[in-house]
Formats: C-alpha cells, structure tokens, sequence
C-alpha cells in the first residue's frame, strides 16, 4: 500500500512538472517580441553585373545536367558496365562496394577524356571567358572535339539507325555536322554492345571455374554445399594470378586509344 501511494505521488508530480514546462513554453511566444523581415530587390545599372549574374544561371545549368553528360557522352558507361560484369562474374557482389567501382570509373573517364577535355579548353571555353569568341562559336567549338570521340567509338550501323530515324538527309550528312542528338544515342547503344562483348569474354574463365567445382562436389555427393562458397577462393586465385586488375583497366583504356 505504501509502494502504491509512493507511485501515485511521483506520477502527480511528474503530469504537474510537465504541465507547468507546456504553459511556460506556450506563454513564452507572447513574451518574445518577433521580428520584422522585409525582402527588398534592387536593380544594378552596370552591365557586368548581369554578364556575371548570367555566367552563374549557366554554370549551375551545367551542374545539373552533368551526370547526364558524364553518363551519356564519355566513356564511363563501357567502364561502369564492365566492372558490373567482373563483380558478378567473380560473384563478390558484397565484398567490392559500388562506391569503389563507380570512383574507380569516374577516375578513368577523367584520364581517358583528359586530351577531348584540354582542346575543348583551349579552343572554346577560354576563349569564350576572354570574350574574343561568342556563346555560339564556343558550342560549336566545344561540341567538334567530343563529336569526334564519340564519332570514333560509335558503329556505323547505329549511327545510321538514328540518322535514317531523325529523317535526316544521309548525303548531305557528315562527321563535322552531324547532329550531336544524333551522334548520342547511337554512341550510347554502341558503348552498351561493347560493355556486354568485353563481359562475355570476362565471364568465360570463371563460368568454367563454377562448372568445374559444381561437378567435383556432385560427384562427392556434397549436394547441400553451395558451388559458390568453394569457387569463390579459386575466382579470386585466378584473378590475382593474371593481374586481373592491370589487365582489365588495361585493355580498356586500349580500347578508346
């Protein structure tokens, strides 16, 4: 009985102590005087104020639409995909974090792109930021360099699938002017078509690898132990034996050489 009045009073205590914090936090906002905010805009006459206004709305456009770019008109797509094909191959989908895979290709577009990067440095956007040449002409400097990378990688027959699709005139069509909504897509499916080739091959060794651990264990009855967990150790033998790494980035930096 004592314990129960001992409970009843601690929990009388504890509503009137809660009750008291809520009215002096409700009490306070009609205490505290509040601010007033007023939002003024002013113009500016100097014309160098709007170039720069205007330079910064185009340079936050490019930032967002970067990725887009990144992914579509470089060559981190074959990258990113052939290392999505060497992870499953090797089946290590928990051991090697995407976050290494997509830094590790971010990292090799940046080296592969540099040359396409420097001239488009040079003849458009330094030119562009000294004013000696207009936004257009900087487009279209900026654009022939990586038309050409792309236009190098991309197999003439998706080139004309798009070219025939946008009803275009194949005659009077070029490599200086095709159209770079043109020249994306196809560079794109042709990029995927290589990924997946370059992926066939990097299966090969280690689907032979699991075929031949599954039938060692089948033929010693071992029919409750999973193929993976003792092909694993011998995958990854194999990859460090051939210098799988080196061999890898390798052949695809080559590849775009």
């Amino acid at each position: 009985m004592k314990y129960k009045k001992k409970y009843i009073f601690i929990l009388i205590l504890a509503f009137a102590f809660v009750g008291l914090v809520t009215y002096k936090a409700q009490a306070a906002p009609q205490d505290t005087p509040v601010p007033n905010i007023n939002f003024s805009v002013g113009g500016s006459t100097n014309p160098k104020d709007y170039v720069s206004n205007i330079r910064l709305l185009v340079m936050l456009t490019l930032i967002s639409v970067l990725p887009s770019f990144l992914i579509m008109m470089t060559s981190f797509t074959r990258i990113v995909v052939v290392f999505s094909f060497l992870k499953n191959a090797i089946g290590a989908q928990q051991s090697i974090p995407n976050q290494v895979l997509i830094g590790l290709a971010l990292f090799l577009t940046i080296f592969i792109m540099q040359p396409v990067y420097n001239d488009i440095n040079a003849n458009a956007l330094q030119p562009y930021f000294d004013n000696k040449i207009t936004q257009q002409q900087a487009i279209d400097n900026g654009s022939k360099p990586l038309r050409q990378f792309m236009l190098k990688q991309t197999r003439q027959k998706d080139l004309k699938l798009f070219i025939e699709a946008a009803k275009l005139d194949e005659t009077k069509v070029t490599k200086d002017n095709v159209p770079l909504y043109v020249v994306v897509p196809a560079f794109a499916i042709s990029e995927l078509k290589t990924a997946f080739q370059i992926g066939f091959l990097i299966f090969l060794p280690f689907l032979i690898i699991d075929m031949v651990v599954s039938s060692v264990l089948m033929s010693m009855g071992m029919f409750m132990l999973p193929p993976a967990m003792i092909s694993l150790p011998f995958k990854l033998l194999l990859f460090v034996l051939v210098d799988g790494w080196y061999l890898l980035v390798k052949s695809l930096i080559l590849s775009f050489s």
